[in-house]
């Protein structure tokens, strides 16, 4: 269903942005993907096969003025996830260890990339993964 999700929204938007000739296509997907989670394979490689899929769509794409990019993301501060580390402050601070900056990530730390990723800002900008993950991985 991940990357189902992405193959299908992105065909129903594209149509339209090959006629207009202009669009960016914003795909979020999990540092799993990059980083890889034991006990998680097939999340993990849906994430990735989201990445791989934007870099197609950049470079098939690019012709009719339309950039496609991925933002990537960490541990978010959702209310499940707030729960579960309340629960055991322990793994919450072994998790947050392996954060540079040492917190969960906020719904507006995504939001400011994918407002930059679809602004006129990024025209010349495609085909690239961004990591929004507090530096849990790097990317070059």
């Amino acid at each position: 269903m991940n990357f189902d999700g992405v193959i299908n929204c992105t065909a129903v938007a594209l149509p339209g942005m090959i006629e207009r000739k202009t669009g960016k296509v914003v795909t979020i997907i999990s540092d799993a993907g990059r980083w890889g989670d034991a006990g998680m394979e097939i999340y993990a490689a849906a994430k990735a096969g989201a990445a791989g899929f934007m870099r197609s769509v950049a470079r098939g794409m690019g012709r009719y003025n339309i950039n496609a990019n991925c933002v990537v993301i960490g541990a978010m501060g959702t209310p499940m996830i707030e729960e579960r580390m309340a629960k055991d402050p322990e793994r919450a601070k072994r998790i947050l260890e392996k954060y540079i900056i040492r917190r969960l990530g906020k719904p507006t730390d995504v939001a400011n990339m994918v407002v930059f990723l679809t602004s006129s800002a990024s025209d010349y900008i495609t085909g690239q993964v961004y990591p929004v993950n507090g530096g849990f991985t790097f990317a070059l």
